[in-house]
């Protein structure tokens, strides 16, 4: 995979777009934060990738990709995996993951981006298309949504044709989270999938009840019920009750899912790919989580996840929250690589490399 002619990364810019949400996750998320970073090289290619998060840490992230990151590129390869590793090792003093594995993921995508464009084909060509579409799964960040407003938003899922949902639960009344769900299986009916959230919010007793009083939902999976680190309450819950647990969107090293799979703590991965730090991870995660049995379901970023979903080996759902993907946000100055529609998600083998293209970025940014 390396470049043609011993071309070498020759610079890399970084810029800032703040993002305001359509539909904001909470009070204190107005916003989601996306860092482009540009890397050219010395035969003239340039690859565009992207760090993202929510809340904390865009301006850290852009920081350490614009000093330690940069130093430790340019002159360097132009080979994703070869530069992943080293790079990884560098930064690990500041941490093996979290700050440093987001701001690595700007550059993995940016030398997978150059990599699609010099062959002249798609991301999902590149890694092997499997499908020919994915299954999109309708989800919000709602728990602040009063409940005429999350029954009207499981409405318009059913009625954009999605066949699974995903719904925020945790409030401080299990009674509530109760009615809430039950609402929301009402709309959907009993043959769509549904899924409920907590967010980390709940501890091992509280889940225990909690999971048992909402199985009565049929549930398809509960996600992160538990702080994410807490590797041996998870093996427990897990082993208390029926319903699936999944979780990953906060793990961010191969060795810390390799911990999860060990210990059997969930029965589905969601390995996000900026935090775990980019396609080469991603891919790693993805076939270690296979060796053990265990899902995989990529979360949030549809744009790029579910180019991935297309790839891997085993069929999947793909996260698409509502008005949050990088069209609806505004983010491109070009079409998304990928169509959702009637709860599938496709993507066009007519762009090359990622296929994202980023708007500017404005000066209140």
């Amino acid at each position: 995979m390396g470049s043609p002619d011993g071309a070498v990364v020759t610079s890399m810019e970084t810029r800032l777009l703040r993002v305001p949400l359509r539909r904001p996750w909470g009070p204190d998320v107005p916003r989601v934060h996306v860092i482009v970073v540009e890397v050219t090289t010395s035969d003239g290619g340039l690859g565009t990738g992207f760090s993202w998060t929510p809340t904390i840490g865009a301006r850290a992230v852009q920081a350490l990709l614009d000093d330690e990151c940069a130093a430790f590129v340019v002159g360097g390869p132009a080979d994703p995996a070869a530069v992943w590793d080293g790079l990884w090792r560098h930064l690990h003093e500041a941490g093996g993951g979290g700050i440093t594995t987001i701001a690595m993921a700007g550059i993995d995508l940016a030398l997978w981006d150059l990599h699609g464009k010099r062959l002249g084909a798609s991301l999902v060509d590149v890694l092997g298309r499997r499908r020919d579409f994915v299954e999109v799964y309708g989800s919000g960040v709602n728990l602040h949504y009063s409940l005429d407003d999350l029954v009207a938003q499981a409405t318009r899922w059913v009625e954009a044709g999605h066949g699974a949902v995903k719904m925020k639960v945790g409030k401080p009344d299990l009674d509530e989270d109760i009615e809430r769900v039950a609402a929301v299986r009402e709309v959907i009916g009993p043959r769509r999938r549904l899924m409920i959230d907590a967010n980390q919010r709940w501890d091992l007793p509280t889940a225990r009840r909690a999971v048992a009083a909402l199985s009565r939902f049929d549930l398809y999976w509960v996600e992160e019920p538990l702080l994410a680190d807490a590797t041996w309450a998870y093996a427990q819950l897990r082993a208390a009750v029926d319903v699936p647990i999944a979780l990953g969107e906060n793990a961010h090293t191969i060795h810390r899912f390799r911990d999860l799979l060990d210990a059997g703590a969930c029965d589905v991965v969601q390995p996000n790919v900026v935090r775990v730090g980019g396609v080469t991870p991603f891919l790693r995660i993805a076939s270690l989580a296979r060796t053990y049995g265990v899902s995989v379901a990529p979360h949030l970023l549809p744009d790029l996840s579910g180019q991935l979903a297309l790839c891997l080996p085993d069929d999947t759902l793909v996260e698409d929250v509502e008005d949050a993907s990088f069209p609806a946000l505004g983010c491109l100055a070009a079409p998304s690589p990928v169509a959702m529609s009637a709860g599938r998600l496709t993507a066009d083998a007519a762009h090359v490399g990622l296929g994202l293209t980023f708007r500017p970025a404005t000066d209140s940014e």
